[in-house]
């Protein structure tokens, strides 16, 4: 098996590995069943066959992270999607018949699903394995080959990732290109059958942009601030119980993580203290706890620790979950509460993605559902009640891209569920079948025997039989 081509030298390269993909594509546009599962089968081998090496690898990229966020939130969700996916798709595969309709009978109509042929995937920092190989997995159940960009800032894991795949596909079939901003840039012009990208709203903007001479069809994965709003009805240990971990995992360095918290007024005290003794339960030693993780980077630690500066000159009160709170040479932080914290600060006004979470009272449940309503429509909305009219009320009057009551980050993990945003958080979804539909062509094919109706229709038109079937159907 030739070696998988992972770096280009230069943009200039690009065109020509995506034409020889095509061309792979032409010679066979169909693959099998069996194809289809054989790939996958072999991936989830190789991945299970590397994991302690992924677990290292993005540990080393990070400077600390748990081997069991790794398994948890990069390794398992993809050994999922590929045990579901290689279950359901013979269903999938298999052309489904649609009605033709009285107009059109006699007539077969089906509808085919075919392989659009390469998929672009761009793949962020955060979760660079299973946001690499799960749309992978997606593009691979329908049948195409893929070229993916991986992030610049997870060099060791990229590594990994190419050792496993160099063991599952050939240099027609997967191709992984590593480079800067620059590289990005040139890959998100490059003339896709569909391009998946992952991250920022901002760089969603000029993929799309990018995309656009090409009429290249997108699925954008963005974020924005994502909120978590407590009822009055909610007792806090519980609510600080379930929305905790998808604050803390990966050091809140997630696209669903909870960007600010919507609480009753007068409940800001006793929610600090709750999360604080919670968090103290789960990372006894603060900083220090293996399972705790660091920012990915020196630019992204800045980032989070200026904002943080910010909103305290601001008049933001700061209420860190332990202490110390930092440790800038290890790029670790804390979970940081704030309160009071003015509109106009970066901390209400951009995606965190890190371990800071702002705190906004509110007066009625009215209030709290304005304050959504009123600001970009999130990736993930999040309610902690358990009042079952309530939670119909925000299903029914809220917007998000997705949505968990009573639990946080987990919605994202439903195989048999779509995951994808709504306006300034995304457009487009994967994962299950609608990532095999995202990544198909459905081609409606109309059959007729000898026979045809449709000779009917045809001209000279205004005879009786015409006249007939048009005050038949016009109506």
């Amino acid at each position: 098996m030739e070696a998988i081509q992972t770096q280009s030298p230069d943009k200039f390269s690009l065109p020509e590995q995506l034409v020889r993909l095509k061309q792979a594509c032409q010679a066979q546009p169909m693959p099998s069943l069996a194809q289809r599962r054989s790939r996958l089968t072999a991936l989830k081998s190789a991945l299970l066959a590397h994991k302690q090496a992924l677990c290292d690898a993005l540990a080393l990229d990070y400077g600390q992270r748990s081997d069991y966020d790794s398994l948890v939130a990069d390794i398992l969700p993809c050994v999922m999607q590929i045990n579901y996916s290689l279950k359901r798709l013979k269903g999938w595969m298999r052309p489904v018949r649609r009605h033709p309709g009285l107009l059109l009978a006699p007539a077969r109509v089906e509808v085919h699903y075919q392989p659009l042929g390469v998929v672009g995937i761009m793949v962020p920092w955060n979760f660079p394995v299973m946001l690499s190989l799960g749309p992978l997995i997606g593009a691979i159940a329908a049948g195409n080959r893929a070229m993916i960009k991986l992030s610049e800032f997870t060099p060791h894991t990229n590594a990994a990732l190419r050792t496993l795949l160099e063991a599952v596909f050939d240099d027609d079939e997967v191709v992984l290109i590593e480079g800067d901003a620059g590289l990005a840039a040139a890959f998100s012009t490059l003339p896709f059958d569909h391009l998946l990208f992952t991250g920022s709203t901002a760089v969603g903007r000029q993929v799309m942009a990018a995309a656009a001479p090409q009429l290249t069809p997108l699925t954008l994965e963005l974020g924005g601030k994502s909120p978590c709003l407590i009822a009055p009805d909610m007792p806090l240990a519980l609510a600080v119980e379930r929305m905790i971990f998808g604050k803390s995992l990966n050091a809140g360095q997630i696209c669903v993580a909870p960007d600010y918290v919507l609480l009753p007024r007068g409940q800001e005290q006793p929610f600090i203290e709750a999360y604080q003794a919670h968090f103290r339960r789960l990372y006894p030693k603060g900083l220090d706890s293996p399972d705790y993780g660091s920012i990915i980077n020196g630019a992204q630690y800045e980032r989070l620790t200026a904002w943080l500066a910010e909103a305290k000159q601001a008049g933001a009160e700061v209420h860190p979950c332990a202490s110390p709170a930092r440790d800038d040479g290890a790029r670790r932080l804390v979970p940081h509460l704030l309160t009071e914290v003015p509109g106009h600060c970066q901390l209400m006004q951009q995606e965190i993605f890190g371990p800071l979470l702002p705190l906004v009272p509110y007066d009625s449940i009215e209030e709290a559902i304005a304050y959504v309503a009123a600001r970009p429509r999130p990736l993930a909305l999040y309610l902690m009640s358990l009042d079952p009219a309530l939670q119909h009320r925000l299903i029914r009057e809220t917007h998000a891209g997705g949505m968990a009551i009573n639990e946080c980050l987990f919605q994202v993990a439903a195989d048999d569920a779509p995951f994808g945003g709504i306006g300034p958080s995304g457009m487009g979804h994967y994962h299950g079948h609608e990532g095999f539909l995202t990544f198909s062509k459905a081609k409606t094919v109309l059959r007729r025997g000898r026979f045809s109706a449709g000779t009917l229709i045809h001209p000279p038109y205004r005879r009786w039989y015409q006249r007939l079937m048009m005050a038949l159907f016009l109506r």
